[in-house]
């Protein structure tokens, strides 16, 4: 299989409303391509929430959940309660669970990792400074506070990259001391 490095800009992702009419989803990118919900290595999205309700179960996917903007949601049910109220702070759990979300406020977004539990396992950091990132063949970068370099590449804040068979490794620069950018890796799963 060739390899895949695909740049995006958030704004320019289109938005699918819910079924439940809770909210929205912007898919950055899933792998494989055109593999759907049931049969996805791993799929990125940010998802706005504008009203409480359950969560959509993916048996045998492991999930992280990182709230973005807006004052957050309750999750609890299947032994699970947890309060996702602090933005930029990672939150990991198994899509198994059937769980429902309560907003603590207003409308919320938040950034979504999907993994196929067995055949790949993902690395997740939250970067506030320049770092480099190590060779993975899968993986993805998104910009969400001050301008970023990839490499050569310029990211600005609601921008960014992935790459799919490609083992590729980042040099990661910024020079704002309130920076953040989203950094997703994934390797085989051992």
């Amino acid at each position: 299989m060739s390899s895949t490095v695909q740049r995006f800009d958030v704004a320019d992702l289109p938005a699918m409303p819910w079924k439940n009419g809770g909210g929205s989803t912007r898919e950055i990118a899933s792998w494989p391509p055109g593999a759907g919900f049931e049969g996805f290595d791993w799929r990125v999205s940010i998802a706005s929430i504008a009203a409480s309700g359950p969560f959509s179960q993916f048996v045998g996917v492991d999930r992280i959940i990182t709230l973005l903007e807006g004052d957050g949601v309750r999750l609890h049910g299947d032994g699970l309660e947890h309060r996702l109220a602090t933005p930029l702070a990672p939150f990991a759990f198994s899509g198994d669970a059937r769980i429902d979300c309560t907003l603590l406020g207003g409308p919320s977004s938040d950034f979504n990792v999907m993994t196929r539990r067995g055949r790949l396992r993902a690395a997740f950091h939250v970067l506030h400074r320049a770092a480099e990132l190590p060779a993975a063949p899968h993986g993805l970068l998104l910009a969400w506070r001050s301008n970023w370099l990839a490499g050569d590449t310029p990211l600005a804040p609601g921008q960014g990259l992935w790459w799919a068979d490609a083992a590729t490794c980042w040099r990661l620069h910024t020079v704002d001391a309130d920076a953040a950018l989203l950094a997703v890796q994934w390797h085989p799963a051992r």
